[in-house]
């Protein structure tokens, strides 16, 4: 194997390991950070199924984004739909025999990545034009943003300029899965686009990026709207009483 296919093999496997223990350490530090108050955004539902139901509706259609900014809403609606068509087509890579379904969808993938990165040109744009925004954006924030806007146009370039070898990438990632490492294609926008992939992979657990697993665990989403009802008592709260 060449010195680069081993440097691509031991990036992915560290970034990989970087993602899923970060995460879950982080998940885990939003699980045990109590809720000491009710504090539900409201109107807000009474019931847990009714709180189930804003969260769906908060996940797939950004319904606080949709009633606060609607051209954001736009924008980042336009990205997140369109990394996750994205996401799923890039399914084929990871499996032996492709699914009728799977196939049914890589029209669609493909074309997807122009409406990620659209989305993402608005989202970069806002905070340069928007002053509130430009004020309380960090560096990171325009990095991140930058990253995702490079994954997005190299993987579209390698879709509609210049071809890459998807049979050896394919390998690669299979290869990869059944820890029997095999030769990364020697492109160099292939080889761009998975460099930026696994940062992404790496910085992702200590980032703004962390709001994906974070909004399930916002009180001001996940709480019904009962204190009425029910007294609300954080877990170390109720231990007091006891």
């Amino acid at each position: 194997m060449s010195t680069l296919s081993l440097i691509y093999v031991v990036l992915f496997y560290a970034a990989t390991l970087l993602l899923i223990f970060g995460l879950a350490m982080k998940i885990a530090q939003y699980a045990r950070t109590p809720a000491p108050l009710k504090i539900p955004t409201t109107p807000a539902p009474m019931t847990q199924s009714g709180v189930a139901l804003r969260m769906a509706r908060e996940v797939v259609l950004f319904e606080s984004l949709f009633k606060s900014s609607k051209w954001t809403w736009i924008f980042g609606w336009m990205f997140h739909f369109g990394l996750f068509l994205v996401l799923v087509r890039h399914l084929r890579y990871f499996v032996a025999d492709i699914p009728g379904w799977l196939a049914a969808i890589q029209p669609f993938g493909k074309y997807a990545a122009f409406m990620m990165v659209a989305g993402l040109g608005g989202l970069l744009a806002r905070r340069f034009l928007v002053d509130r925004v430009r004020y309380i954006s960090t560096p990171s924030d325009y990095l991140h943003l930058l990253l995702l806007i490079g994954i997005g146009m190299s993987g579209a370039m390698m879709t509609f300029v210049a071809h890459t070898d998807i049979v050896a990438l394919k390998m690669f990632i299979l290869g990869l899965m059944r820890f029997a490492p095999q030769p990364v294609p020697a492109d160099p926008i292939l080889l761009a686009h998975l460099a930026m992939v696994a940062m992404l992979m790496i910085v992702f657990p200590i980032s703004k990026l962390l709001h994906a697993p974070g909004v399930f665990f916002s009180p001001t989403r996940n709480q019904a709207d009962n204190p009425r009802e029910r007294r609300h008592l954080a877990e170390w709260a109720a231990q007091l009483e006891k």
